[in-house]
């Protein structure tokens, strides 16, 4: 079952829309009113699908919390408010949402999105199978052939919205896959999520500063909800 979860100051609205959407067959993990509060249920139940308004009580509004929320994970997001106004629609754009839905709005249109995210989560799923692993190597279909790419001539991983690229020692190979797809399937001994759009081969760190780590003289970011886990897995006096 398809997890959603509501971020909406209008309870009212928020307590009718988790009605509709139990009908309509998806789990509703719950509902928060704040960034704060969305963020801490984010990271306990993990559902695949935020609503969400603009505007919310507390200091941080709905976009906010997105970006916040994606620092570690880039889950699916639908925005649904009456803040439609040039401004947060650009704004929320760099969130990079699967819809932005104006209020008032049928809970036919949200309803057709929400099959078209399903639909677009199953088709990226079904092209990620094409790449092959093992313990040594991983074969990923580009230009039509499966090619063979050692773990260790990969540098880093890096997020491209539902693509990902393969940094090498020889090339940069794009990806009909998300990072989060490729990051459940290569060895964890090895490899390690250090930012939403990163994942890094951890033989190929070269430095780790504050935020940051340094691979074949790239500079690249460490969210602060992946430091600790980084810092265990390597070796430090």
């Amino acid at each position: 079952m398809i997890k959603t979860m509501i971020i909406e100051d209008d309870l009212v609205l928020a307590a009718d829309l988790a009605q509709n959407l139990k009908k309509s067959g998806y789990e509703v993990t719950g509902i928060k009113n704040n960034g704060e509060e969305a963020i801490q249920h984010f990271h306990q139940f993990r559902p695949d699908i935020l609503l969400v308004d603009i505007g919310l009580g507390g200091g941080m509004d709905g976009i906010e919390t997105v970006s916040r929320i994606q620092e570690v994970d880039d889950t699916t997001v639908i925005f649904l408010t009456g803040n439609n106004d040039a401004a947060h629609f650009e704004k929320a754009k760099k969130t990079h949402p699967f819809a932005f839905i104006s209020k008032p709005f049928r809970y036919q249109e949200l309803e057709r999105t929400l099959e078209l995210v399903i639909a677009q989560l199953n088709y990226n799923n079904e092209k990620a199978r094409p790449a092959t692993f093992n313990e040594e190597s991983i074969f990923i279909r580009n230009h039509n052939k499966l090619v063979k790419v050692l773990y260790e001539d990969i540098y880093y991983l890096e997020a491209e919205r539902n693509y990902a690229k393969i940094h090498t020692r020889e090339q940069t190979i794009l990806v009909v896959s998300p990072l989060k797809v490729l990051a459940n399937k290569l060895p964890v001994h090895r490899f390690i999520r250090i930012h939403r759009s990163y994942l890094v081969n951890i033989p190929k760190i070269e430095a780790v500063g504050d935020g940051f780590v340094e691979i074949n003289k790239k500079t690249l970011p460490v969210s602060k909800q992946f430091k600790q886990s980084l810092l265990k897995k390597i070796n430090t006096l």
